[in-house]
Formats: structure tokens, sequence, C-alpha cells
């Protein structure tokens, strides 16, 4: 199967729990589907209104470590902020030496990461990405995927070992911001191989035996009609 490849690494990256809020903010060990969409949308420097998406990708880090953080609270009057803020301090994780690689089967999307219109970050704005490189490759299809890493795989009728966590698809561009597709996920790091009865796409250069890739099938139809 021809895959259009983009490799991209940061020193460091963080992707918070949603709706959690706490003295410590940890970090989840794969980005979530939404964070690798907004990618997309950083580097066409628009919104892209996908119907239908094939897309996969592959997370690993380096290490792990907490750092701290001034974070500024903003109060609110009927819904509105207000100019009082008081600064507090949080402990947040962060990944250190990341690597991700994202897998389109739709070339114009992969060609916006030849020069990206804004900043690629993984989490926060200073978590800030490289473009290594785009390359384009035929890999091999899986029908029973045995080497799953470094992804998350929709949790509903795949059961996965692994951390379970509910997950927006994309966002809309809206004001708020709306979720869309909140679903619940196995979140599998690149630390850990799990098998599936999933089919996928195997890719011999991650790991030393390769790992396997799963593409997601986005269908945001029903969406648009909704709205």
């Amino acid at each position: 199967m021809q895959v259009h490849v983009i490799d991209l690494s940061s020193w460091t990256a963080s992707f918070r729990y949603p709706n959690l809020i706490s003295g410590v903010q940890p970090t989840l060990e794969v980005p979530p589907v939404s964070t690798v969409l907004g990618l997309l949308n950083a580097a066409a420097g628009q919104y892209l209104h996908h119907q239908k998406l094939e897309i996969g990708y592959y997370f690993q880090f380096d290490a792990k470590a907490v750092d701290l953080e001034t974070i500024y609270q903003i109060d609110s009057t009927n819904g509105r902020a207000t100019n009082n803020a008081k600064s507090n301090i949080i402990r947040r994780e962060f990944l250190f030496n990341t690597r991700l690689r994202i897998y389109l089967t739709d070339q114009k999307l992969a060609d916006y990461f030849r020069q990206p219109y804004y900043s690629l970050v993984l989490g926060r704005m200073n978590d800030l990405a490289t473009v290594e490189q785009i390359t384009t490759l035929d890999l091999p299809k899986v029908t029973y995927a045995s080497r799953l890493a470094g992804q998350v795989i929709p949790f509903r009728e795949n059961y996965l070992a692994g951390q379970i966590q509910a997950l927006p698809k994309y966002f809309t561009d809206t004001f708020p911001r709306q979720n869309v597709g909140t679903e619940p996920y196995s979140v599998i790091s690149h630390l850990t191989f799990v098998k599936a009865n999933l089919p996928a796409i195997h890719d011999k250069d991650l790991g030393k035996e390769g790992t396997d890739i799963y593409l997601h099938q986005l269908d945001f139809s029903e969406h648009d009609q909704a709205v």
C-alpha cells in the first residue's frame, strides 16, 4: 500500500488529559487523533474541513519527566474573562526527545508539511516540532496486527489492553470550539506491543522487528449534516 510518510521530531511534548483539572497535569504517552489533525491544519495554514480521511501515526519518546510551570488563573464574570488574574505553580509532566511519524494516503495533505504555514507544536506552544523528512513508501498490509505500539486504537469493538481514555477526533472552528466525535481509545505506548484482530500496515523501520500501524478511517460527514 502506498502511503506518504512525514517524520517530525521535538525536544519536548505534552498531551494533557481532557477535562482533567488538578495540582498535577500528567501527559498521555501518545498524542490523540485531534492533535495530529491539528498539525495538518497548522501546516496547511487553514482549518481543513475533512469529509473522510485515512490516517495513521506512530509516536515515541526517550524519557518522561516533571517540570514546574507558572500558570495564570483569570477570574470571570457571567462567563466573561476579567482583568483580575493570579499566578500559581503546577507540576506538569512532559516527554523528552520525541518522534512522530504520520502516514497519509492523500499526497496533498502530505505536501503541506513541505512548507508549513504555522509553527508545528506537539502540545504546548513551546513544544516546537521539526519536519525531518517526507517520503513515499510502499508498505505491506497485514490482516491481523501483531505489533501495535505508539498509537491510539478505537476501544469500541476492539477492546484492546492498555490505558483507556475518552478523546476527541477533531475540534470545530467555532468559538468556543466543540469536540467532534469523542469516543474511548486504547492508548498504547511505544514501550509495549499489542496483538489485535485488526488490519494494519507494517513499517519494518520502526523497532527491531517493525511495527504495525492502524489506519484510522475518519468520517466527519454526519457531523457536517448535524451542524
